[in-house]
């Protein structure tokens, strides 16, 4: 157990630099250090996160995605108004519903019902609109719809019935 760690890469790992190293109770020294210098080696930039669901990153991230969700459940801006607001108003590379559709619905829904399963705080609850979608197939760009319809160019938005 204590030559046992953890590396969390990003999608597209050819283009995004940050890799979660991952510690477990029992990693050595040792081993993390290899790891840690391992992904440096490969161009990457490390960073330590504990062993717990969502590691830092997608801790922070999928409330994030989840309420972006709720907002649109709730009628409070469309998705193209929502993926502006945040890409312009934050300076996020994209809105949330535009990586949403990269990342996957199926697998967005996946990483929310672990977290929920493991923190039992509401924010980590698949909203009942992302369940809806992944049960219709709507997994984002893998399927071909997700909130943006990928059959057209440029993609549209995908008229969910809200």
């Amino acid at each position: 157990p204590d030559r046992f760690v953890g590396l969390h890469f990003f999608n597209p790992v050819p283009v995004m630099k940050l890799v979660e190293v991952v510690r477990t109770i029992a990693t050595s020294q040792e081993t993390f250090d290899r790891a840690f210098a391992f992904a440096k080696a490969v161009g990457k930039v490390p960073i330590a996160a504990k062993d717990n669901s969502g590691f830092i990153v997608n801790l922070l991230l999928v409330p994030y995605l989840l309420d972006a969700i709720r907002a649109l459940e709730h009628g409070v801006g469309s998705v193209p108004d929502i993926d502006k607001g945040m890409a312009l108003g934050c300076g996020y590379p994209m809105g949330p519903f535009t990586l949403l559709d990269f990342v996957g619905l199926d697998t967005t829904y996946k990483i929310a019902e672990i977290m929920f399963a493991e923190y039992r705080e509401a924010r980590y609850a698949p909203p009942p609109l992302l369940k809806r979608m992944m049960l219709a197939g709507m997994y984002g760009k893998k399927s071909g719809k997700g909130f943006y319809d990928y059959s057209t160019t440029p993609p549209t938005v995908t008229q969910l019935g809200l």
